[in-house]
């Protein structure tokens, strides 16, 4: 019986590429496995990968399993400065290699230039090209006539008060999938969805550009999430649905339904939670952690009744050291020494300015300004330079 014969050389093996150096894991498999032996063929290009492209040894090998054979760099080359020649830096085009390495061996005339010219008629050149594609050098690989096109011409469609694609290139950065898919079994599908729910015009375009992501979802999931926004509480008929629709899309059910939970745990009912996220939306999307710190705060610390709480919802979202300790710290000092006659609650000042908040609170005291100041800003006198106290 005949033993395998290796494709290494002795001297190869005694002075392997770099890669193979660099990992002995590479080496071993390279050296063992008669199954990958052809792929030693091609190391000048491997190593080229790594050198250019900066990709891991393990990463070269595996994109060069299937173009075994291959010993020239001559493709990768040209595709690197073909890039450059655009405007493209070198920081683009390495994202763009390591993101999709495929298009490294993809025709320039064929493949690549088409769908740039493509890029570059809706308005990206320059820098502005290359940081768009090194984040999304996936779109180089879809087709451009049965996809990118026909994808582009139904936002065009939504977005057609736009005359230079600003809104169309935001969505495609916020998320490329949506030019990806199949535009007609998704993005096409979806937006006569919506429309039917009464999601129109200018509303339409403000949820497309917020959350491209809900139009990349199957029908069948876009039309449970519009379920769960109607038995949230907000009606069809109003303009407050788009906003519980881009909040409710923006978690998944799961995250949703620990917030409710959270927010129940301190004695608020659920139907009270609900009526919480349809008059302040974006408390949907305000972190758990967030809301925990809110709802301890004001219920435990301040002293907030949970009737004020579901009736203001909104003083969740704020800053806790930006806004509410600071005006909080002040009101104490005006309650403990009886600045006021009627204390003020610290809900109805969260929605103030910080102008009108110092004017109302602060200045109205000079005598009691330093120490009101102090509290507001959270640090100490000698700090201090306002121009409060300059007068």
């Amino acid at each position: 019986m005949y033993a395998l014969r290796p494709s290494f050389s002795v001297s190869s093996r005694l002075n392997p590429p770099s890669f193979l150096r660099i990992d002995p894991f590479l080496y071993y498999f390279f050296s063992s496995s008669s199954q990958t032996q052809a792929s030693a063929s091609n190391g000048v290009v491997i190593q080229y990968l790594i050198d250019t492209f900066q990709l891991s040894p393990a990463r070269a090998v595996s994109i060069m399993s299937t173009r075994r054979g291959l010993q020239s760099t001559e493709k990768p080359q040209s595709v690197y400065r073909y890039l450059s020649e655009l405007g493209f830096s070198d920081a683009h085009i390495k994202s763009a290699i390591r993101i999709t390495p495929q298009i490294a061996f993809s025709s320039i005339e064929k493949t690549l230039k088409p769908k740039i010219e493509f890029f570059q008629n809706l308005g990206l050149v320059g820098s502005d090209l290359g940081k768009f594609i090194s984040r999304h050098s996936g779109l180089l690989t879809v087709s451009l006539e049965k996809k990118l096109v026909p994808s582009v011409e139904i936002l065009k469609n939504v977005f057609h008060k736009d005359i230079c694609n600003n809104d169309i290139l935001l969505v495609m950065q916020r998320c490329s999938y949506a030019i990806m898919r199949s535009p007609c079994k998704r993005l096409s599908v979806n937006i006569n969805y919506l429309q039917s729910c009464g999601i129109v015009d200018s509303q339409l375009s403000m949820l497309l550009k917020r959350q491209p992501g809900l139009f990349c979802n199957r029908e069948s999931r876009v039309k449970d999430i519009v379920s769960m926004v109607v038995e949230t509480g907000f009606s069809t008929n109003t303009k407050m649905f788009v906003h519980g629709l881009h909040a409710i899309s923006s978690v998944s059910n799961a995250t949703f339904n620990k917030k409710v939970e959270l927010i129940c745990s301190f004695g608020i009912t659920e139907k009270e939670c609900m009526r919480m996220f349809t008059s302040a939306p974006v408390l949907v999307r305000t972190s758990i952690g967030k809301l925990k710190l809110g709802l301890e705060f004001f219920m435990n610390e301040a002293k907030v009744g949970k009737s004020d709480i579901v009736r203001n919802p909104a003083c969740l979202m704020h800053a806790m050291q930006g806004r509410v300790l600071p005006r909080y710290r002040v009101l104490q000092i005006v309650k403990l020494k009886r600045l006021k006659k009627k204390h003020p609650k610290l809900i109805a000042t969260l929605g103030m300015s910080d102008e009108d908040f110092l004017d109302k609170f602060v200045c109205k005291f000079p005598d009691n300004m330093k120490e009101l100041l102090v509290a507001f800003r959270g640090d100490s006198v000698g700090a201090l330079q306002p121009k409060e106290l300059a007068t």
